[in-house]
Formats: structure tokens, C-alpha cells, sequence
């Protein structure tokens, strides 16, 4: 574990998204069923795993550094036009390292609760990417975003559609 005791708390921020291509069939049951599968509400559920994961991530992850998250906001939806489902999560904490770790975390497992929700009706749905968008408040910056962007709900920003 990496020692952070010298490093001085500051508001970190960290935004990550994972996307699941589901068949075009899936698609269109899960928008005319609300989201839903025989199991339950997917997106739903996805939201409470990714959060829940998030603030295990230290349980997970064996170097990461426990932290009492903030926030943790997980968004869900189609990306306009496709079969893609798109995960956003964002986690805010003040401490002395940062949160990219939980932000991928909630992503992924939200990712994973999808997939396990709607197998049922189609094994050829795949995870096809996770990844850091941005994360601020520490030594380095990733990602690029404005404070007016940043403060703006994840779904407008990503124009998820139901």
C-alpha cells in the first residue's frame, strides 16, 4: 500500500463508464418491458451493485486505500441509436488519494449485474469496454472538462436515452 500521510486532502473526483452491447432483440424488450427482465428491474438494480461495489472497492482491490465515499452517482442508459447500454459512474471524496478505483469499480460491476440480468434472454451480450474518463484533485489531471460540465448531471452530458 502506497503511503499517503505527507499528501494533503483535497476534493478528488473520479468518472468512469462502461459499455454493454446487447442484441438489437434485447434491446427491444428491455425499452418496452422498462427495463426490465423476469429477474427485476435491470438498471435499477445495476445502479444499487455499482454503488455497493464502490464503497467495497478496498475489499476488492487488495492495495487500495479504504475511503468513505461522498458520492457515488451511477447513470444508465441507451446510447442513442444503438444497442449499447452505457454505465456512467462518478465518486467524489475528500482525502489524501484518489478515487479512480471505485469509479471503475461501479462501472464494472454495474456492467456485470446487466449482463447477468439479461442472459436469460441472450448470451451474445458482451462488456465491451471499461475506462477512466476523468479524475481531478490530486497530482495529475485526466480527461478534459470544464467546471460547468462537470457540474452537469451525467445523463444530460451523455444523452442517454430510456
Amino acid at each position: 500500500m502506497v503511503d499517503v500521510g505527507a499528501k494533503a486532502i483535497t476534493h478528488r473526483i473520479a468518472e468512469a463508464e462502461a459499455r454493454v452491447r446487447v442484441p438489437a432483440a434485447v434491446a427491444r424488450a428491455l425499452r418496452r418491458s422498462g427495463h426490465r427482465t423476469r429477474k427485476g428491474p435491470v438498471f435499477d438494480t445495476a445502479i444499487v451493485a455499482g454503488v455497493m461495489a464502490a464503497k467495497r472497492t478496498a475489499e476488492l482491490i487488495p492495495f487500495c486505500h479504504p475511503l468513505a465515499l461522498e458520492q457515488c452517482r451511477i447513470d444508465i442508459g441507451f446510447a442513442p441509436g444503438t444497442a449499447v447500454i452505457v454505465v456512467h459512474c462518478r465518486v467524489e471524496v475528500r482525502h489524501k488519494t484518489g478515487v479512480e478505483m471505485e469509479a471503475l469499480t461501479g462501472a464494472s460491476v454495474a456492467a456485470l449485474t446487466i449482463y447477468d440480468m439479461c442472459k436469460a434472454l441472450s448470451h451474445d451480450i458482451r462488456i465491451v469496454s471499461v475506462r477512466l474518463l476523468s479524475k481531478s484533485g490530486g497530482k495529475r489531471l485526466v480527461g478534459t472538462r470544464s467546471a460547468a460540465r462537470a457540474r452537469a448531471p451525467a445523463a444530460a452530458r451523455l444523452r442517454l436515452v430510456a
